[in-house]
């Protein structure tokens, strides 16, 4: 299965936990591509076709991202609005890239325990993912299961060269689970 992982972090040098897992990762050229939006784009100006012809020759496709005020950073919500466009990404007879997987690969600053019903953030992770599940929806990509690292701040070198090990065993996984549906 070949994997495309589309990297959306604005400050990636500072980054401790994707930054470990992109060093983790790209050891599989063979089977993943890491596109790093930010260096690709950093006047902001996304070449959509090229977008386009990269995202179509992948059978699955990875955002990778950390969790920016319950959502993901702004030029990857900008490349969703400019890439999955009308007749392309979606149409009444299906888009580009329907049956694909989709997946997404989140650094969450908070505790695990805060993203609950009643918790600090009010809402599960799973909750709060909900545009991605509809997007994927949408496009008709299958979306799996995310991967996460929770308390990225607090995570030991250790915990983070585990966590990018695991990492690239869910990128290189033949199944992944389902995300749930509603």
């Amino acid at each position: 299965m070949k994997t495309l992982v589309i990297v959306a972090h604005p400050n990636l040098d500072t980054s401790r936990v994707n930054k470990t897992w992109l060093e983790e990762i790209k050891k599989y050229p063979d089977t993943i591509t890491v596109h790093d939006l930010y260096a690709s784009y950093p006047d902001w100006r996304i070449d959509v076709q090229r977008e386009q012809e990269l995202a179509i020759q992948y059978d699955r496709i990875i955002f990778q991202f950390p969790f920016y005020w319950y959502s993901s950073p702004p030029l990857l919500k900008k490349w969703l609005d400019d890439v999955l466009t009308y007749g392309w990404g979606y149409t009444s007879k299906g888009g580009k890239l329907r049956g694909k997987e989709l997946g997404l690969a989140i650094s969450i600053g908070g505790s695990e325990i805060d993203y609950r019903p009643g918790g600090g953030d009010l809402y599960t992770i799973h909750e709060l993912l909900s545009p991605f599940h509809a997007t994927s929806n949408l496009i008709e990509t299958d979306l799996l299961m995310p991967f996460t690292i929770f308390d990225t701040d607090d995570k030991s070198e250790g915990e983070l060269v585990e966590s990018s090990r695991q990492y690239a065993e869910y990128l290189l996984a033949d199944k992944i689970p389902r995300f749930p549906s509603r």
